[in-house]
């Protein structure tokens, strides 16, 4: 395919909108850059009446919200799912791995939970404390800072707690506890389990003129209409725009193949394909910023091959895919009789919960290494089909029958409503070579890009941690008078497929050391200077936390770095 070159030429050309993406196309385009941003996915702005998806009633979809489409419902902010249209991805052996694509301006920042946490100082050197992996090159002195900017600029609700391994940030006010919620704080303390107010990117307090007030619909799952959820899009690449004043060019539809390769062995930009008429484009950088996800950055640079890097851009350490890790997860479901027959009453809140269970233990006083933290659902939302269950299955104990119709079955949902709790136990597991992904030898995409395969499987640290997962839980719901709806048993205890949680990284871990590592501690590539990597590959570890305010806080820092090295004619 002949391959059309734009005549322009940039600074720096980033890779994906997303948290890190969208992080570095604000910062460079502030400090003056001309940048190109590439997203695969169309244009999104979840304020456009054409796009907007929050405020919609169930009745206005056809299978009462329920996804045809989409995984987790026709309203979710996502033009993504499990599987893509013509762009498949293989299994190495018995693996079951999940890999979410969110092709659309902003990535999955439009449809994530939003709780936004800082690593603590002890997440930067794990290796050193349970001697397994490796600590990360940085510490948390080295980041904080840029914590400190990242929830100055997008705004994060929470409380000053003092826990020394889940540092305190600027916080804006939380919102209250729902009666759900303070039903699980009850049994949690009495249990020993540690409760605080959630830390979640949502404005409820006005920080500027751009993005409006959480008012509370509870539809953050959809992308907020007046930007008081953090989504890349509206709060980093939006701003970009009005403030590059020509500077910042944004390509949608926009496939990326690889890295570009001069006649001297330097990257000079990135081929990508346009959707739209499929035909291939190069364009022309000084900086290469990758950001399109830990996995999918890793397969543009095994993809990126030439006489200068037979192994892939960036591979000669052999590592880049090695060290693939996503955030352990299992979910329970209790039901609590104290909660049946509420009065109904508008209790959305924001769209995530309002209390939240950091991890409170010792793990060497444990049978397994890593921690995990608690998230919690429930209330009175508005019910959609598809997103609840048979809640006249509950007769079951209280010894009544278990099914019919009409006004008795009514009557039964109303009495049931809002008496259920939902827990989703997410953890830090731990980094494993082993676990990788790599470009499959025969397969490609109906772009003719080659396709990942991965191979990736739990340890015994994870199946452990999982367990007491459960058990944790279990003591919550007897301490309030609850009822598990099931049991995770088997060998797994209810672990969910590794990438199920849409948390991987790893796959371009940072290190001192170019044999052992992709990049260096500002997410430079050991074998190409002026090439970086924002997402959350760099990663050498995941800790029990979500990884979004790191990848954000690093690109920054990254970005920094970019401008001073530019300045000084080094990339």
């Amino acid at each position: 395919m002949e391959i059309i070159e734009k005549d322009k030429k940039y600074d720096v050309v980033i890779v994906g909108s997303g948290a890190g993406g969208g992080m570095a196309t604000k910062i460079l385009t502030d400090s003056g850059l001309n940048v190109a941003l590439m997203e695969a996915g169309p244009f999104f702005d979840p304020a456009n009446p054409d796009q907007q998806l929050h405020l919609k009633w169930p009745y206005e979809s056809p299978r009462r919200g329920k996804g045809s489409t989409r995984a987790f419902g026709e309203f979710h902010a996502s033009y993504g799912d499990w599987e893509v249209d013509g762009e498949p991805y293989e299994m190495k052996g018995d693996t079951k791995f999940n890999w979410w694509r969110s092709r659309m301006l902003g990535g999955r920042t439009n449809h994530w939970g939003r709780i936004s946490l800082r690593f603590g100082p002890n997440d930067f050197k794990r290796g050193s404390i349970d001697g397994l992996g490796d600590e990360w090159p940085i510490s948390y002195d080295d980041v904080k800072p840029y914590y400190d900017k990242v929830d100055k600029l997008i705004g994060v609700t929470g409380t000053k707690e003092n826990i020394y391994n889940e540092p305190d940030g600027f916080f804006l006010p939380p919102a209250k506890p729902r009666l759900h919620e303070l039903y699980y704080k009850k049994g949690a303390e009495k249990a020993g389990v540690k409760v605080i107010p959630s830390r979640l990117s949502i404005v409820t307090k006005r920080i500027n003129n751009e993005r409006g007030v959480c008012y509370y619909c509870g539809n953050c799952g959809r992308s907020c209409g007046v930007y008081a959820d953090f989504s890349a899009s509206s709060c980093l690449v939006f701003p970009a725009q009005r403030n590059a004043q020509g500077r910042l060019d944004l390509y949608v539809n926009s496939m990326v193949r690889k890295v570009s390769i001069d006649k001297n062995g330097k990257p000079d930009g990135i081929v990508y394909i346009n959707k739209d008429d499929n035909k291939e484009y190069k364009i022309n950088a000084k900086v290469v910023v990758l950001a399109a996800s830990a996995c999918e950055s890793a397969r543009i640079l095994l993809n990126s091959k030439s006489t200068y890097h037979e192994n892939g851009l960036g591979n000669s350490s052999n590592l880049v895919g090695k060290y693939l890790h996503d955030s352990t997860g299992n979910n329970n479901m209790a039901f609590i009789p104290d909660l049946m027959n509420r009065k109904t009453y508008n209790e959305d809140g924001m769209g995530n919960m309002h209390l939240y269970t950091p991890w409170w233990l010792d793990n060497k006083n444990l049978d397994f290494p890593r921690g995990y933290h608690i998230e919690i659902g429930g209330g009175l939302g508005a019910p959609m089909y598809g997103f609840g269950f048979d809640f006249n299955s509950l007769n079951k104990f209280f010894g009544i029958e278990v099914g019919g119709y009409g006004d008795r079955v009514r009557e039964e949902v109303k009495k049931y409503y809002g008496s259920t709790i939902f827990f989703a136990g997410r953890g830090e597991s731990v980094p494993n070579k082993d676990n990788y992904c790599e470009i499959d030898p025969e397969k490609k995409d109906k772009y003719g890009i080659p396709v990942l395969r991965f191979n990736y499987k739990w340890s015994d640290h994870e199946r452990k941690q999982a367990k007491h997962m459960n058990e944790t839980v279990e003591k919550i719901v007897h301490n309030i008078g609850g009822h598990m709806l099931w049991k995770n048993e088997g060998p797994d205890h209810g672990l969910i497929n590794p990438g199920g949680i849409i948390h991987e990284v790893g796959t371009t871990r940072m290190g001192n050391d170019p044999k052992t590592s992709v990049v260096n501690e500002y997410e430079q590539l050991h074998d190409a200077k002026n090439v970086f990597i924002v997402d959350g590959g760099p990663f050498v570890s995941q800790a029990d936390k979500n990884p979004t305010w790191t990848i954000m806080a690093l690109s920054w820092r990254t970005s920094e770095y970019i401008i001073d090295e530019l300045k000084k004619q080094n990339i």
